[in-house]
């Protein structure tokens, strides 16, 4: 009894830090990405004072290809989660839910978080299912519903609007979500694709280096 006492006067007095660290960060994250955008040219200013004058050029064409790459990354992603919003909610609503508008729109934008957003939306879906049918129909139907989107998201759309946008193909997205999910968890899927296209423009740079050097031509 002694040592339960001990842990739940712990775990009570944790809950009032996790509650400063959650609120903290929803609000110092925000603020923090504002000002970091708010002065992105002075800070890109002051980086390029670091680089050597001769590699100035090229790190320019280099940061200005990234650019485009993450913005292409950003358009294919906003396309992925449109399609998908409007997915859930016609698909939900021939199943027969009535509040299946806001339970698919919210599936579909959600998913840009990978795994939590698909989870919670799943999460939010079954609990009206229950609520609505109270049988196995309805969590049949969210089940058949939710698997035909995580296949279209997984292997059509995300291919096809992301990978193609990165100049990736389907497969080398497929492989980069599962290695940076695997090494790296949760982060590692949420950052496999813009990580993945930073790296195939410099992959990309150092063939035209090579294509262009004594060593190839000789």
């Amino acid at each position: 009894f002694v040592r339960l006492e001990f842990y739940l006067a712990r775990v009570n007095a944790t809950e009032p830090n996790l509650m400063i660290t959650v609120v903290g960060n929803v609000v110092l994250v925000p603020l923090v990405l504002f000002y970091l955008l708010y002065d992105r040219h002075e800070a890109f200013d002051r980086l390029e004072s670091f680089v050597p004058r001769r590699w100035l050029g090229k790190t320019r064409e280099f940061m200005s290809e990234t650019d485009q790459m993450l913005s292409q990354y950003l358009r294919g992603q906003l396309l992925v989660m449109g399609a998908l919003a409007a997915f859930y909610p016609i698909a939900l609503t021939i199943a027969g839910f009535e509040i299946a508008l806001p339970v698919g729109l919210f599936t579909g934008l959600a998913v840009f978080i990978p795994y939590i957003g698909f989870a919670t939306g799943l999460t939010l879906a079954l609990l009206a299912a229950l609520l609505q049918f109270g049988s196995w129909y309805g969590v049949g139907a969210v089940v058949v519903v939710y698997s035909v989107g995580q296949i279209l998201e997984s292997f059509i759309l995300t291919p096809r609007f992301v990978g193609e946008r990165i100049g990736l193909h389907p497969l080398a997205v497929i492989f980069a979500l599962l290695a940076f999910g695997q090494l790296f968890g949760f982060f590692g899927v949420l950052l496999a694709l813009p990580a993945s296209a930073i790296l195939a423009t410099g992959l990309r740079e150092l063939r035209r280096r090579y294509l262009a050097s004594a060593l190839y031509g000789s």
